[in-house]
């Protein structure tokens, strides 16, 4: 209950800040291109996302850091089941993340402090908010103090910051590389592609793999979540650059 009225109280406090600082337009929010073209980058996003995430799992696999033994009973049904339905839940995320960070947020910061500060801002709160722990309260152990207790325990994984390090760094390079093409391209189509294009990717082989714990290299992967970490942050870099270079052309390209 306390998670839901949470993500209301966040949808409306959005709305009424996003209109009350002049936020509110389609420009502000990131949705300033013509529809059509929208549409365009957007789905030209979501197959580069989709490739060079891939591109990571077959790393990932040929470095036996993958065990796909679960997906060999997954029917066919199944598989499609499981594609389609990640699909939604990753076009869902960015969306919403999306629309709020590299959309509204990024404009604010842009308009008082500069693109630099829009980046580097936007990419680290977008990586913090990955660490919002779920904790639940038993109903009979629910006090007057505890919301404090809620509090604390949603923000415990930043108690150990070495354990969440390289998952820590890894998004926030994904948010420096969608900021930096949210900058280049003056909308959020490219970056609603990518990012539901990434996490597509990241759903589906969530759901089809296991992470190899005892091999030399499997501190490639990080223990947050057994995908982000350094194997990850080194191809968001590497594919970042070339990304950056692709939606600068991109952008000097007339329409």
């Amino acid at each position: 209950m306390g998670e839901r009225i949470g993500m209301l109280a966040l949808a409306i406090g959005f709305v009424l800040v996003a209109r009350r600082a002049k936020l509110w337009d389609k420009q502000s929010l990131g949705y300033g291109l013509r529809r059509r073209l929208f549409i365009r980058e957007m789905l030209i996003g979501l197959a580069l996302g989709v490739i060079t995430m891939l591109t990571i799992v077959v790393i990932m696999t040929f470095l036996g850091l993958l065990d796909w033994a679960d997906a060999a009973t997954v029917t066919a049904g199944g598989l499609a089941q499981i594609i389609l339905a990640r699909l939604l839940s990753g076009l869902a995320v960015a969306f919403i993340e999306e629309t709020f960070l590299r959309g509204a947020m990024f404009t604010a910061i842009n308009r008082e402090s500069g693109t630099r500060a829009a980046i580097l801002l936007t990419a680290i709160i977008y990586s913090a908010t990955h660490f919002f722990a779920s904790y639940h309260i038993a109903p009979e152990q629910v006090s007057s103090s505890s919301g404090l207790t809620l509090l604390a325990g949603t923000l415990h994984p930043f108690s150990a910051p070495l354990t969440i390090a390289d998952a820590f760094l890894c998004l926030f390079a994904v948010g420096v590389v969608l900021a930096m093409i949210r900058a280049r391209t003056g909308n959020i189509a490219a970056c609603l592609g990518l990012h539901a294009g990434w996490v597509w990717v990241m759903l589906v082989t969530h759901e089809l793999t296991k992470p190899i714990r005892d091999q030399p290299l499997s501190f490639l992967l990080s223990q947050f979540d057994g995908f982000v970490g350094w194997l990850v942050l080194v191809g968001v870099i590497l594919q970042g650059i070339a990304l950056n270079r692709f939606y600068k052309k991109r952008a000097q390209t007339p329409s």
